[in-house]
């Protein structure tokens, strides 16, 4: 059975879009599509190749907006067949990603990191509380992965963002990991050699196990002075390679 076409109605428009701001744009022009065509959930979305070219931007944009909205359970994306809307929504219920409009990454990551700090730590200490056996199996793999890599290269940037990711999913709490599609671009600076430097934050390469030993006792109080210690030195690390 083919899928069905995607909808192309009178009054429904997308129109390309200037070059700032490319993500929110797009988010906030394909929630007044949706709206403005009425469409339901179950209804196809129009396809990537469609997006790019009404709106004028590149696959890179038009994914990234499909991955924020799949991420806010806003549609879901059939291999093989399109995206489709799983809930009605207005385009004021869409919250655009968030930007962080300082030029240097010192202030990105700084910024960021206050952010980060904050949800790093209730995390932690959630996941202390909930994460089942599972989760801990979890956890402990990406983390011997983690240090496998780092014993190797001596970094592990990927490997060290899919530990931290683990965490977020331990807490059984959707909400973390909708908060941190948010800002993912950014966070995801962290474990991508800042400053062009391998050995970022390396000092905090053992609390890692800590934290993850913490998690394992269900030690609240632990986890969230371990995740507090290893977001420390990503400051002073911050600080010292990019000193103002």
């Amino acid at each position: 059975m083919h899928p069905p076409t995607p909808p192309s109605l009178p009054g429904a428009a997308l129109r390309p879009l200037p070059s700032l701001d490319r993500i929110g744009a797009v988010s906030r022009a394909l929630a007044a599509f949706i709206a403005e065509a009425a469409l339901r959930p179950g209804d196809q979305l129009p396809t990537e190749r469609e997006l790019m070219e009404r709106l004028a931007v590149g696959r890179s944009t038009v994914r990234e907006v499909i991955r924020q909205f799949q991420a806010r359970g806003l549609v879901e994306t059939r291999k093989g067949s399109g995206t489709y809307l799983l809930r009605a929504l207005s385009p004021d219920a869409v919250h655009v990603s968030l930007t962080i409009d300082a030029g240097a990454l010192r202030d990105r990551l700084l910024q960021t990191l206050e952010i980060r700090r904050g949800l790093e730590v209730a995390a932690s200490e959630a996941a202390a509380r909930r994460a089942t056996p599972a989760d801990l199996a979890t956890l402990e793999d990406k983390l011997v992965a983690m240090e496998r890599v780092h014993l190797d290269k001596g970094t592990a940037g990927p490997e060290d963002l899919e530990f931290h990711l683990a965490i977020y999913d331990a807490t059984h709490n959707p909400l973390f990991r909708q908060l941190l599609e948010q800002i993912r671009e950014t966070f995801e600076h962290f474990f991508d050699k800042p400053f062009d430097r391998p050995d970022f934050a390396r000092r905090s390469f053992a609390l890692h196990r800590e934290l993850f030993d913490a998690i394992r006792a269900g030690d609240t109080e632990a986890a969230r002075m371990k995740t507090l210690g290893i977001l420390a030195i990503v400051e002073e690390d911050i600080k010292a390679m990019s000193p103002q």
